[in-house]
């Protein structure tokens, strides 16, 4: 290096240094032990509610009762607690109620109060620390009660033990009266009762979902066998019900193929413990196509998965394997099946129960406990081998099944080169009826993925080319729900999309090399245009379920009509709209109902569902808690099975409104 750039280096470091001595005219020692704050009690819970339940808004709110049940759930866990209560009550409070053992009251000689105080009011205390209360729990592992305490308006807490009632009450995690003795009660009652109302200074939204909590607490159910949870709405639509499952995540699995057609008739379940890990595996295998294994850590839905799913899919993918030759079902110089083959069709719950948890990162969505792996693929591997000898003809039709996805694999694998070199990213040309845009900055960019050539010329016509592309859809998609992926990959359409979006699918689907930040179905308000959304959603959900998690898929909202008075032109997007806008602009206003997007004019369909400064958008969300439900939901409207499919429509009728039926 020359004399003149480290003297030039040298000034540049001089220049820095007084930068950081004048910064924005403060001096450094501006900066004392006053600006040091101090959180006490559960102020850090109020400052940071993100931190501890992931949000403030709806996913946030049910949280709360998440936590408030699991600390029940955990009493049952430890064999105290046979019937949990939830109920919503009419001014939208939360009231939770256990038989369980009750929090104690006595004094916690550390803390020199109550123990039921403690427990509400001090983070990381209770008795899931190894203190001896519990052997397995979930939940935040003793801040959970504390930090629902921190985000209610108020919360109070009923103790029912040994034959007396103790309570106390908090507002926004303050203490407003000691632990009280408040009555009597039977000797033979005991438990613990909360109610809380969610602090609307924390939370964006406080109103809570029935079908959301529905959902949480019929899995909670199924997952501790024999557990009666009842959930009860007391508001204006009243609810009442109640999960209890004896044959716990067997009975789980039936729930879940309930939409499909089982390729037999038993449940596979799989029951021990090995090195102090209690393991459960139930299964069966559908004539469907896609995979749907869920797992579970002490109750905790881990979606990631981690060791205990590892351990399973080694010791499924083996033993099969072994069946199968040593039953001559595979021949000598044939391969071996792979995990994906056994695995096609396959519905299975993987419940472990460990006193002591390993997790990957703090959001407990993948087992990092490598003690599981083993645990698992022991007890699987033993007791599959053992059903499959008792069970020849269950074991032909799983054998016949993945040798058949085997021979599929293979073909859709040569469809999928051909796919890979008609990529974007390999120099080829894009599908040729892409209306790409000249943006090459993937954050700035979207697709409009429209229903038909007739919608493509006006989207064209009004679109901004520098940003918007629009690619057309001919017909409908392949139902993939009902395809093996060599149908996948050979039909046109689906490949056209591949290329186009350029992130690939399945196993080759790297979200980095994602063409579009937003991907935008447009399709006509009407039965089939809801039906061929729908089509989409199932493909996108199916092999490209990244996109919907990061909040890359959307579904553009053309308006059902347009109202025309004195030449002033209003759009309404549904009956009422309509409705409300022939109030205000009188019952004699022309009213038209658009037939598609191929009969707007440009400027309609541009300000109205293309343009960003005007135009509505719905971003299509994913709750990971809720996979089971959302993969039963799209078996059972995409799937073979008539009778669900009329069920739920029965079920979920009024929700429709504004199309041509």
């Amino acid at each position: 290096m020359s004399d003149d750039m480290i003297r030039e280096n040298n000034d540049n470091l001089e220049d820095i240094e007084r930068s950081f001595e004048v910064n924005n005219g403060h001096n450094s020692d501006d900066y004392d032990a006053s600006q040091i704050q101090i959180l006490e009690g559960l102020e850090a819970v109020r400052k940071r509610p993100g931190m501890y339940i992931g949000s403030t808004n709806a996913s946030g709110l049910h949280h709360c009762v998440y936590e408030i049940v699991d600390n029940s759930v955990d009493e049952a866990l430890a064999g105290f607690c046979k019937n949990i209560e939830i109920r919503i009550n009419a001014d939208n409070t939360i009231t939770v109620m256990d038989d369980g053992r009750g929090i104690p009251v006595d004094i916690q000689k550390k803390a020199g109060k109550s123990a039921l105080e403690v427990v509400y009011t001090v983070l990381h205390a209770g008795g899931k620390f190894g203190g001896g209360g519990y052997k397995v729990s979930g939940g935040l592992h003793g801040v959970g009660a504390s930090v629902v305490n921190a985000l209610s308006e108020w919360l109070e807490v009923k103790v029912y033990k040994n034959g007396k009632i103790y309570m106390q009450r908090y507002n926004r995690g303050k203490v407003m009266c000691p632990v009280t003795e408040i009555g009597t009660c039977s000797s033979e009652r005991h438990g613990t009762c909360v109610t809380f109302k969610p602090d609307p200074e924390i939370f964006e939204v406080t109103e809570f979902d029935y079908k959301t909590l529905k959902i949480r607490f019929r899995e909670t159910a199924f997952l501790t066998k024999g557990l009666s949870i009842r959930l009860i709405d007391d508001r204006e639509i009243k609810h009442d019900k109640t999960f209890c499952y004896e044959g716990g995540i067997k009975e789980f699995v039936e729930y879940l193929n309930n939409a499909s057609s089982p390729l037999y008739d038993k449940v596979i379940y799989c029951e021990g413990i090995r090195q102090n890990i209690f393991v459960e595996v139930a299964m069966q295998h559908t004539d469907a196509y896609t995979e749907n294994i869920y797992t579970f850590v002490n109750n905790i839905n881990t979606p990631e998965g981690g060791t205990h799913l590892t351990g399973f899919r080694n010791a499924l993918t083996k033993t099969v394997n072994d069946y199968c030759r040593s039953n001559k079902l595979l021949k000598d110089n044939d391969d071996n099946l792979s995990g994906e083959d056994i695995r096609e069709g396959l519905t299975a719950i993987i419940s472990v129960k460990i006193e002591d948890p390993q997790f990957e990162g703090q959001t407990k969505m993948k087992l990092g406990t490598s003690e599981a792996l083993s645990a698992v693929s022991q007890i699987v591997s033993e007791q599959l081998t053992y059903f499959l000898e008792q069970n020849p003809q269950i074991a032909k039709l799983m054998c016949d099944k993945s040798i058949l996805a085997q021979r599929a694999r293979a073909a859709a694998r040569k469809a999928r080169e051909i796919t890979r070199r008609k990529s974007v990213l390999e120099g080829a040309g894009l599908p040729g009826k892409l209306a790409d845009c000249t943006e090459k900055d993937p954050e700035k960019c979207e697709i409009f993925i429209v229903e038909g050539d007739s919608a493509l010329g006006p989207a064209k016509n009004c679109r901004d080319i520098r940003f918007q592309a629009v690619m057309p859809l001919r017909g409908k998609v392949l139902n993939v729900e009902k395809a093996r992926l060599d149908r996948i990959y050979a039909n046109k359409e689906i490949q056209g999309m591949i290329t186009a979006f350029g992130c690939g699918i399945h196993d080759d689907f790297d979200i980095s090399k994602l063409r579009y930040n937003k991907i935008i179905i447009m399709t006509d308000a009407d039965v089939d245009g809801a039906h061929i959304a729908t089509l989409m959603l199932t493909f996108l959900y199916r092999f490209m379920p990244e996109l919907i998690k990061q909040g890359h898929v959307y579904l553009a909202q053309p308006p059902l009509y347009y109202v025309r008075k004195n030449k002033k032109l209003y759009y309404a997007y549904n009956d009422q709209e309509r409705d409300m806008l022939l109030e205000k602009v009188g019952k004699d206003a022309d009213v038209q109902r658009f037939k598609g997007l191929g009969e707007m004019e440009d400027q309609e369909l541009s300000e109205t569902t293309m343009d960003p400064e005007t135009r509505t958008l719905l971003r299509v969300n994913m709750d990971e808690d809720s996979k089971s439900e959302l993969d039963l939901t799209f078996t059972t409207l995409m799937g073979d099975q008539v009778e669900p499919r009329k069920l739920f429509i029965e079920e979920n009728a009024k929700y429709v409104q504004n199309l041509d039926i």
